[in-house]
Parts: C-alpha cells; structure tokens; sequence
C-alpha cells in the first residue's frame, strides 16, 4: 500500500522547494541532509509530504518521549489509513542495576512497565515484519536499545487459514512457544482461552481478539471481536498472529543458550578464584546458578536481558539486535531536533557501559552482560544509510557532514515573523521586566523568562508571586509527563509567567507568549551559546506580538550570531509577505487538556512534584481517539472492580480516581 498523505492544506512558501530539494537527494542516495526549519514552518508537514512522495519505510527519531508523542500525533494525522506507529521505552518506572565499589553499594533493579505502551511497541515490531511498505515509527532513542532478534520473533508467528488442516492441540502449543498464555479465568492481553473448538487469543498488540473455530483438525472460521463486548469486528480468510512478547526465542535456541551460560560462568568462577577474588566467585556463581534455575522452570528470569547475546546466537562483543534491524533495507531516517538528539544517541553507550563494567568486574554479572547494551554511534551510523537532520540550530556535526549544504525553511504558512530582539541593561532588570509581564498579562497573553541557575528560577518565582504575578516553574526535577501539565494551565491563563532554565526550548508549541525574557543572556556558556538562544527565542515565533528581550550588559558572540541570524530571516519572511500580499495571522489552538488534573482550579503556585505518574498524564492519552478512549475507560473500570472484588481497596481507589480523570477527558 502506498503512503496517502490527508490535509486541507497545500505546501506554500518555502516548503515545495524544501520537499523538492529533499526528495532528489533521497534518490540521488545522499547519506545525509539537513532541513533548517524555523520555529512554526511546518517542518513536520514537509516530513510528511516527502514520505509521501518516497514512498518508504520511515524512523523518526526524537529525544524525548513527549515530543515523539506530539509528533505520533501529527503523523497519524496525515496518514490516517498508513501505518503509524509509536515507539518509546515501556517503563513508567525504571532504575537501573548498578554496583558503586566506593561506598560497597549494590542496587538492585527495580521497574514498572506501561502495557499500553508495551503493546504499541508490539504493535511497531508486527507492523515492521508484517511485509507492509507504508509504516512509519515514530520513536525515542530507546529504539537503539537491545530487543529480540527479528528472525526469532517472524519464526514465531502463527499463520492460520480457512479450511486449512492444523491439529488444535498443536496450534496451543504454537501460542505458547509465542509467549501467550491460557488463562481460563481472565481474558487479558497476551493470554488465550479455549472452549471444546473455539480458541479466542487476546491479541498482544491491538486491542482486539482473535477467534479461531476448529472442525475436527480443520480451521472453520477466522474473525477478530471486541474482548470487552464479545461483538465481531471483521472475518478473515487468513490471519497472522504475532508474538505477545518482543523478547520471543525458540526452545533450541533457549536450551543452547543454558550450556553457554554454564560454560562461562564456569570459566569465570575459575578467574575470579585463580585471583583470590572468592567472594565475587560465590556471587557469581550463586546468582547465575539461580537464574539458570528459573529459566530452566519458567522461561525466563529477573535481568534475563543480560543473557541476551547467548539466546540471540551472537558471539562476545557484537551489538545487540534493535528496532532498526526490524526495517527492510530501503527506510529513511528522519532526526528531529537534531542538535540535541544525535549527541544524546552518542552518550548512550558510554554511560551505559560504565555501570555495567562495575556488575561484570565485582561478580555479579557475567561478561556477556556488557553485550546487552545500546548501540554506538558508529553502529548507528552504519545502520541508518540515509539520514535527514531537522532542527531549526544544527550543530557543528550535521554542518560538517552535509558540507555546510542545508535545505533552508524560514518562511510560516501563517505569515509569522521571527520575534524582534531587544537588548536592554540586566540593571533593575526585574522591575523592567514586571512591567514588562504586567503589559503582556493585561493583553491576555504570556511569558517565559529564563534564568542561569535553578535557584534563581526559585527565588524569582517566589518574588513573583509576592507581586501577586501568577507563575510558575519548571526544571530538572520535574518529571517530563507533569511539564505538559504545567505548559497547559500556562496556556489556559493559571498563570501568566513560566520561569525555566534549559527546558523553555525545542519543542514547545505556545503561541500564547508574546515575550521570551532572557536574564543574563551575556553569559557565555552552553545555556547562553547561540543555538540555546535562537532555540528560547523561537518560542515567542507563534504570536504575532512576539518579542525577545536579551538582559545583558554586554553583547557577546552568541548574542550577535542570534540577532543577524534572526534579523536575515525576518528581512526574508517580510519580502515574501509582501511579495504575496500575506497579513501575519495569529495561531489559535484549543487550549483544552488531556492531561489537567481535577484541581486545576486551585490557586496556582509554585510547581511541587508529585510522587505517582497516573495513567492520564500518560502523553499517549492525550492524542487518543474518542473510541480508544472509551475502551480504556472501560479497561480501567474492570480493573477497579477486579481489585475491589481481591478486596485490595487502595488499588480500586486509584482505578476510581483515574476512571474520573479519563472520564473528564472524554466529556471536554
């Protein structure tokens, strides 16, 4: 099936050219391009229209779980009867293994997985295998991260078909080598029930189930229903059933990894004993003996992915499998926000490496641990043949690597001008700047100001709101979920100033701000360089009343660098507005939330972190259709009474608050 690009809208200003330029660099096999898209270009909507126009597989790589929700979003969207699929870390919880030999500290793993999100990244791995052209994935770095080999998990799909001849009890054994398990009793995700013939699997990566009625040794019927209904949704002459676990392997496969592992560990247990190292031999060999034991038993064990290498058949030091080896040969991979997402996909190994040589050295890992790894930049690069950066600063690297050659959009469809910068003396800068707010905050619009240090965010706040200033801050300690909870009762008028340090930049769609103050922007460092000032001053680019004001006594490198580049693009968009009659249009969005929790009301104050991430704040939900929505209304309301029927009345009372919060939502 071919991409099918939906929108009422047509590329204009820049974007033809920009999609041109692109797409006959992605048949000529440039390995790389760079998009420079402005704040508000639609830099997304030309992604969209050169997929369509390639017509391949796509990865779309973002830095954060957020903004690859945001982007999942817009690609649905578009691409409403394609493939578009989200990829992202499962954990809502995750803190890693680690050993600290200073202080004699082992932590212990610990986690909490997100089945939704567990089931759409099934959904991403069946979609990528399932032969389809037209996928798209749109993921977070953890896509470089290890999963299970590709050749396992197509190994493992069941194929049945109408009037074809296939034993029942072979067909169960099949679902089980699949991970599914039976489960009479409750009928959930990843599990299957039988009935005399009738086998009903609930599908582990769409929210459907799966019926197939026997005759004898004959496949009757094929057809997909609702499981919380029972109502038939489609029939199929055939059907291909993926595995529930991305992590699947094969019995051979699992009883030669269990003779490796013993080999080594015996091997190890002998160097750490011919080293004197006799505590680390008992750890080693106690802690391995038992999850030999449990994957013996059970089929797997706690930290099983650290003997990764030995079920995937691969040998000492090769990289792990991920998403990317799901993709046939001929994808793209798009970058966004590339000067923050490509040195984030260059630390990756380094930090992981280093906490596991720790485990490996002190016995309570085995070698094979340091295998189960991200991939290195060298592997990434050698895996994603053509590359497009988008960024609206690129860095130094994608500069150097595109030969200073970039495709250039400045132009808004909107007619919207970058911001005009203002340079004013940092003396008595606050009372300038609360006059400044006060101004903005009588127009109905907002402010984001940001400082060098956490403490001053604090402090600046805390004055604030004893000038009766509504505001609020954000920082490194505030989860990612609750930022989007604070940028929204931002835009709904809870507060008219957002003090931040580094996290006011890419990404963040508020065309409510008039005004981007930067206090001690003379300060030359990372969060003063100049790609961090263009980024901060891109956020006032959504309103037509966009202003930047830099507090400097002094203008640096950095400083100037933003103002010429700013001032060369609003010289550019004023030509083209007046060259084609366009008047700047404000941008309107619905300022309605998914994520605003039932005390919004609440006299706003400084922002305090809560301790548990609830299911509506999940940046998922957000972008759910009404039918989705419905269905996990439903989900959550069966949990509710599962738990009050196992008499575990604290875990009902959380289902009860989250069927009321997604039951708001539902009615906004």
């Amino acid at each position: 099936m071919d991409f099918e690009l939906i929108s009422d809208y047509k590329p204009t200003g820049d974007q033809p050219e920009a999609i041109r330029e692109l797409v006959e660099g992605a048949n000529q096999g440039l390995p790389y391009q760079t998009l420079l898209g402005v704040t508000g270009s639609g830099k997304t909507f030309t992604v969209a229209n050169v997929i369509r126009e390639l017509n391949r597989p796509a990865l779309i790589l973002s830095h954060n779980k957020t903004l690859a929700a945001q982007l999942f979003s817009e690609f649905k969207h578009f691409f409403p009867h394609n493939a578009v699929e989200y990829f992202v870390s499962y954990y809502d919880y995750y803190q890693p293994e680690a050993y600290l030999p200073s202080t004699n500290t082992y932590i212990e793993k610990d986690l909490a997985i997100n089945q939704e999100l567990d089931r759409l990244r099934l959904s991403a791995t069946s979609a990528l295998l399932s032969g389809r052209k037209d996928v798209i994935i749109v993921s977070s770095v953890s896509c470089l991260y290890g999963i299970g080999n590709p050749a396992d998990f197509k190994e493992n799909v069941i194929s049945v078909k109408r009037g074809q001849t296939f034993s029942r009890n072979v067909f169960l054994r099949k679902l089980v080598d699949s991970l599914y398990s039976r489960n009479q009793i409750e009928f959930s995700r990843g599990h299957f029930r039988v009935q005399g013939d009738t086998v009903d699997i609930y599908l582990a990566y769409v929210d459907l189930a799966l019926r197939v009625l026997f005759w004898g040794d004959e496949i009757e019927e094929i057809y997909t229903f609702d499981p919380l209904t029972g109502n038939p949704v489609e029939i199929f002459e055939y059907y291909d059933i993926y595995p529930a676990n991305i992590f699947v392997t094969t019995r051979e496969r699992t009883n030669a990894a269990i003779t490796q592992i013993e080999l080594d560990l015996g091997e190890r247990v002998q160097f750490f004993n011919d080293n004197g190292q006799m505590q680390e031999a008992k750890r080693l060999y106690e802690r391995v003996t038992y999850d030999l034991e449990m994957i013996r038993e059970l089929g797997y064990c706690s930290g099983i992915e650290n003997y990764s290498r030995y079920f995937d058949g691969r040998e000492a030091g090769t990289r792990p499998f991920c998403l990317i080896d799901y993709f046939p040969k001929d994808f793209l991979t798009f970058i966004d926000e590339s000067h923050v997402t490509v040195p984030q996909v260059r630390a990756m190994y380094g930090g992981d490496h280093s906490r596991k040589i720790n485990l490996v050295e002190y016995g309570f890992r085995l070698p094979a641990a340091i295998d189960n790894r991200p991939l290195t930049f060298d592997e990434f690069e050698s895996l994603t043949p053509q590359k497009i950066f988008i960024s609206a600063t690129p860095a130094d690297f994608e500069l150097q690597i595109c030969e200073g050659v970039v495709t250039e959009q400045v132009l808004r469809p909107t007619g919207l001008l970058d911001p005009v910068i203002e340079v004013r003396p940092s003396l008595n800068q606050i009372d300038d700047l609360m006059e400044e707010i006060n101004r903005r905050t009588e127009q109905g619009e907002r402010t984001l100001v940001t400082t060098l240090t956490k403490r001053m965010a604090e402090e600046l706040n805390d004055y604030f709101s004893r000038m009766d200033i509504k505001t609020a801050y954000i920082h490194s300690d505030v989860e990612t979920l609750e930022r989007i909870e604070i940028m929204e009762k931002l835009r709904q008028g809870y507060f008219d100033v957002l003090i931040g340090v580094n996290l006011l930049r890419e990404g963040l769609d508020l065309p409510e701000v008039s005004l981007v103050a930067i206090l001690d922007a003379d300060k030359e460092g990372f969060l003063r360089s100049h790609r961090s000032l263009t980024q901060t001053a891109g956020r006032a680019a959504r309103n037509i009343n966009g202003r930047v004001i830099f507090y400097a006594d002094q203008i640096t490198e950095s400083m100037q660098k933003t103002i010429d580049e700013t001032n060369r693009r609003r010289e550019k968009q004023l030509l083209y507005n007046a060259e084609h009659n366009i008047t700047p249009q404000q941008i309107v969005k619905n300022t309605q939330s998914m994520l605003l929790r039932g005390d919004v009301k609440a006299e706003p104050q400084a922002y305090i972190e809560k301790e548990n991430v609830t299911i509506a704040a999940e940046p998922v939900i957000q972008y759910m259709t009404k039918k989705d929505l419905e269905k996990l209304i439903a989900k959550t309301r069966k949990s509710m009474m599962d738990a009050a029927k196992k008499l575990e009345f604290l875990e009902a009372a959380q289902y009860r608050d989250e069927l009321i919060k997604l039951e708001e939502m539902l009615n906004k």
